[in-house]
């Protein structure tokens, strides 16, 4: 893995408004018709209840614990939306952040190892959601691996359906920084769980933030494989063990795709004084379609202060 190129980003390269580049595929393309979709997930047998969003009565005071970081899968809102609206419903009725920091798995293999986007919004159905630059700059700063890098995201869908979550809840009182993460080799991953890890720490350090994990768990086994391996990961990421976890995934050969960017939420949420994470839902997608042949596993958890 190289470290990062301090350069400026090549001429071209840099675009204003990061355009929804699956809306109407991973989730409705109408701003109506998307509410319509994310009100079913929080309201369908799978999902958490209807949600009382920031937007409708302002920030929420915090009380208790404090959510400073999620796991949320990334699969078509029929799937895994539900288990999505489990995190942000949570996130919702706890304390909505200024910034959220998204990592997500570069499925394609485009571009940096560690892309942050260069874009300054992003767009949705619902608007778009401005990249909290400040954060960001601070980020490639501190980090050794993380560089700007518009190609890892133009096609990578793990970040974009995120975001209509957030700005349902949210509207736009939300900044957010996008970093997509390749897959890599174990030691590799190791220490850009530990590079990044503490980069995003130091970043936000002061600031009201959540960092967001996206991930699907295992994928294309039998419901009870899949839920076998999936409870062995989950387990790591409730113990707050981000090298367990990393560990956990490659030995038990679990493909669980935002696997390193679930090390490195850990990572900084116990830099920033996590001491608790919860699990809120797992499900499979034979619990939707009624095929235990070749799921697909969702979580949703929460890291907590």
């Amino acid at each position: 893995m190289r470290r990062a190129n301090r350069g400026s980003p090549r001429q071209g390269e840099i675009e204003m408004v990061r355009p929804a580049v699956v809306a109407g595929q991973f989730y409705s393309g109408t701003r109506e018709g998307l509410i319509r979709e994310i009100e079913a997930c929080f309201a369908s047998r799978l999902g958490p209840g209807p949600c009382i969003r920031a937007v409708d009565r302002g920030r929420p005071e915090p009380t208790g614990s404090r959510i400073v970081g999620l796991v949320c899968p990334h699969a078509g809102y029929v799937y895994s939306g539900a288990a999505a609206a489990w995190a942000y419903g949570a996130l919702a009725a706890n304390a909505i952040p200024e910034v959220a920091i998204i990592l997500g798995p570069n499925h394609y293999g485009l571009g940096a190892a560690a892309a942050l986007s260069p874009d300054e919004e992003w767009a949705t159905p619902l608007g778009t959601v401005k990249v909290d630059t400040e954060t960001a700059q601070a980020i490639l700063k501190l980090s050794e691996y993380c560089q700007r890098d518009v190609l890892a995201h133009a096609r990578e869908h793990s970040i974009e359906v995120q975001l209509p979550f957030i700005q349902y809840i949210a509207g736009d009182a939300v900044r957010i920084v996008p970093i997509s993460i390749s897959h890599l080799s174990e030691d590799d991953a190791l220490a850009l769980v530990e590079d990044l890890g503490k980069a995003i720490s130091e970043a936000v350090h002061g600031k009201d933030a959540v960092v967001v994990a996206s991930s699907d768990f295992t994928h294309y086994e039998s419901k009870s494989s899949a839920a076998t391996k999936d409870a062995l990961a989950i387990e790591r990421i409730l113990a707050l063990d981000a090298r367990g976890l990393i560990d956990t995934v490659y030995s038990r050969n679990i493909t669980m795709c935002g696997v390193i960017g679930t090390a490195v939420m850990i990572e900084s949420c116990v830099r920033l004084g996590a001491k608790s994470a919860r699990k809120l839902t797992y499900y499979t997608s034979g619990d939707v379609t009624g095929d235990i042949d070749q799921v697909v596993g969702y979580a949703a958890l929460s890291v907590e202060r």
